[in-house]
């Protein structure tokens, strides 16, 4: 499993929690949870990988946040090449 951790300012707001959540849900492998109180969420992902960074950045943009992952991004999220 690999946890990543997301700061997404305006992520508080309830709405954008609800719409991200249906994003992510989309996403195979994939779970959340939001800490509203920081701006942040917490995502974890099964192994095998079959999400990359660019779908979970994608999602959030769709939900009308701008993301920004908290540390290294594990090479498993990284595009190739």
């Amino acid at each position: 499993m690999i946890e990543l951790e997301i700061y997404a300012r305006g992520v508080r707001d309830m709405d954008k929690i609800l719409e991200l959540d249906h994003l992510l849900s989309a996403l195979p492998g994939l779970r959340s949870k939001v800490d509203r109180n920081h701006d942040l969420v917490y995502l974890e992902v099964d192994e095998p990988v079959d999400v990359s960074a660019a779908q979970i950045e994608a999602a959030f943009r769709r939900a009308g946040l701008n993301p920004r992952f908290v540390g290294a991004l594990p090479p498993e999220l990284a595009p190739a090449g």
